[in-house]
């Protein structure tokens, strides 16, 4: 019961996230690092995996690849968070993250999330 409500839970953080990079971009865009060309195809490339690999996690069949492809995804994230503790993150209102914040959301946030990932792929 327990692997199950994980799983429905995963299915509804990437494919939620993936959707939310289409209907509010902004914020993403913000994130990728200047060094990085083409940042609205990063974004919405970013998306569209998000919802497979959401997609993918919800048939046991698919479910092995759909966790690779998000522990892919969240490894190459990294460089984003890596540049939000850099630069700084701050929401549309004005309220911006403390630095311990940003440093939690890579380590250990990220990483639990790739296990979270990787537990769920049978």
């Amino acid at each position: 019961m327990e692997k199950r409500i994980s799983i429905i839970l995963m299915i509804m953080l990437y494919i939620g996230a993936g959707i939310n990079h289409f209907i509010s971009p902004e914020g993403y865009l913000k994130i990728i690092p200047p060094y990085l060309p083409y940042h609205q195809l990063i974004n919405y490339l970013s998306a569209a995996a998000e919802i497979v690999g959401g997609l993918l996690i919800a048939f046991p069949v698919t479910r092995k690849w759909g966790a690779y492809l998000i522990i892919l995804l969240l490894f190459l994230f990294i460089p984003a968070h890596i540049y939000m503790i850099k630069t700084g993150w701050c929401l549309r209102s004005g309220f911006c993250f403390p630095q311990w914040a940003i440093w939690l959301r890579l380590f250990p946030l990220q990483f639990v999330l790739m296990y979270w990932a990787f537990s769920n792929r049978k």
